[in-house]
């Protein structure tokens, strides 16, 4: 965007190569700028502000959207529009499909990766999924969909689309609005994966749900088998997760604020202290080991709360 950008009522069209007379088999040069974190947050503040004196413009880059036709043209004329934008929509369809053929390989070893029970599976994985069959068995009438759920909400999607969604959790990147959409799309096929629900499509679905309707039941059987793999692992005792727990707990000592951690912690049993109390009395484990007693004492010690002592 700058001056020189087109505008068409509230829209202004993104600059392109066509835009700057950039003719094809034009010879581009690439070069790198280095940025200090001073230039570079200027020119955020920069932009933020230009957007902010800009809020009421909208913005699009190849194609207007089909549904935000200026109302003052001519019926004849917005139907010829709409007609227009259908048909280049519809060639850029064949686009879409060329490049998600390019990134194919790439989101079938995320999927492989991540869906993976022969590989290592992390001792948490086993030990916690290992405690929701338990609970199924243990409550009545749970079905088979419902502890898939359970499983699925724990881990693929609290974690993994987390972190497909927001890759600069991990990695020293900037996500732009086109990168941001692409990921969106491959983090709603990997949701699909996930749920047993059969999605029937037509002609008027989404494009990002069209777009990997033949991969789908390939990866709905991946996240299958995962469970399934997982779950004949050999289970995980309370010992050796308390083992594994202990040697993480010593590889990252310097590196998390475990004070903070545990305020969190407190914050989330203070919410529901009442009911973690009674969870507490009627476990013959947690009797063992006084647990009721110990936060008992932390409360107590923390918010001066009424307790049995």
């Amino acid at each position: 965007m700058d001056l020189t950008s087109q505008k068409e009522g509230r829209w202004k069209r993104l600059n392109t190569l066509a835009h700057y007379n950039v003719r094809d088999n034009a010879t581009l040069v690439l070069s790198r700028v280095l940025y200090t974190h001073r230039q570079f947050y200027q020119n955020q503040d920069s932009h933020e502000e230009k957007n902010a004196l800009l809020e009421d413009d909208k913005v699009f880059h190849l194609v207007r959207p089909a549904d935000e036709l200026d109302e003052v043209k001519s019926k004849r004329g917005s139907l010829k529009a709409k007609a227009t934008t259908k048909a280049i929509a519809e060639i850029y369809l064949t686009r879409l499909l060329s490049v998600k053929g390019t990134l194919q390989q790439f989101v079938d070893d995320f999927f492989r990766s991540v869906l993976c029970s022969g590989a290592v599976v992390p001792p948490a994985v086993k030990y916690f999924f290992d405690f929701l069959d338990e609970q199924a068995l243990k409550h009545d009438n749970v079905e088979e969909e419902t502890v898939h759920i359970w499983k699925t909400n724990s881990l693929p999607m609290r974690f993994w689309v987390n972190i497909l969604k927001n890759p600069h959790f991990i990695f020293d990147v900037h996500v732009t609005e086109v990168v941001d959409a692409s990921l969106s799309v491959i983090a709603q096929t990997f949701m699909d994966a996930c749920t047993k629900t059969e999605h029937k499509l037509s002609r008027e679905s989404p494009s990002n749900k069209l777009l990997y309707a033949k991969e789908i039941s390939t990866y709905k059987k991946m996240v299958d088998d995962y469970y399934k793999g997982i779950k004949q692992m050999v289970p995980v005792s309370d010992q050796d997760m308390n083992t594994h727990l202990a040697e993480v707990s010593r590889e990252h000592t310097d590196t998390l604020n475990t004070q903070a951690a545990l305020h969190q912690l407190y914050q989330y049993a203070s919410k529901y202290y009442d009911g973690i109390i009674q969870s507490l009395d009627e476990d013959p484990a947690a009797q063992s080991k006084q647990l009721t007693l110990r936060l008992q004492q932390i409360a107590a010690a923390l918010e001066n709360k009424v307790t049995d002592l």
